[in-house]
């Protein structure tokens, strides 16, 4: 008989969400570097609430010709050259973190990781992209689906600049440490988890698991 699956794997019909976050050397994912990833996974608590689980967080190295702009290195407050950084291969760094994603996938008994993220179009391109170019073939994600955190900020707070809806959420935001990829990722992981947790999904997870033994079954 099948182990009984995580409350979460039935909270999201299968998928396992994990925030993301990148910042980037530009807004064009086929030519402009990844400098920096981060990864929060999304735990369900004994009570049916989300929170959040592990963090991942690299700084990467620039693949070899990628354009940086002036400008994007200005928002950031990013030093690509620094040696302080402590930057690693864009390879090294998504299969750290696709590692730690597979593991929960399995521990939970969820089908596949989904991307939740502000405006996911670009950290999901972004990340596509980087997977594409290291061939990296274990990628945990579904490849186009995506929660994004900046609609459902519209809905819920009617804001939808991650800033303004976590003032509306009640969550502190600090604008000094804001644009760096693990701070905006976990103010993320927290905004999503405030947006489910308003709609709490009461299930019989016994009956879910017996349904899921049955399919696997036939």
């Amino acid at each position: 008989m099948p182990e009984p699956k995580a409350p979460i794997a039935h909270r999201f019909r299968g998928f396992l969400p994990v925030v993301i976050d990148v910042e980037t050397g530009g807004f064009n994912a086929d030519t402009d570097a990844l400098l920096e990833i981060a990864a929060v996974l999304i735990e369900m608590d004994e009570r049916g609430r989300l929170c959040l689980g592990e963090q991942f967080f690299f700084n990467v190295e620039p693949f070899e010709g990628a354009n940086i702009e002036p400008a994007a290195l200005e928002f950031t407050g990013i030093n690509p050259d620094s040696a302080l950084r402590g930057a690693v291969p864009e390879k090294d760094a998504l299969t750290a973190i696709f590692s730690g994603i597979r593991a929960e996938v399995k521990r939970t008994g969820s089908q596949r990781a989904v991307v939740v993220a502000h405006n996911a179009s670009f950290d999901l391109g972004f990340l596509n992209q980087a997977v594409t170019r290291t061939k990296i073939k274990r990628n945990p994600f579904h490849p186009f689906s995506s929660f994004d955190t900046a609609t459902l900020c519209g809905l819920v707070y009617g804001q939808t600049v991650l800033a303004r809806a976590c003032a509306a959420a009640g969550i502190a935001f600090n604008n000094k440490e804001a644009h760096s990829a693990i701070y905006d990722c976990e103010k993320t992981a927290e905004i999503f988890c405030d947006v489910v947790n308003r709609w709490p999904q009461p299930v019989d997870l016994a009956a879910l698991d017996s349904e899921d033994a049955q399919d696997e079954a036939h």
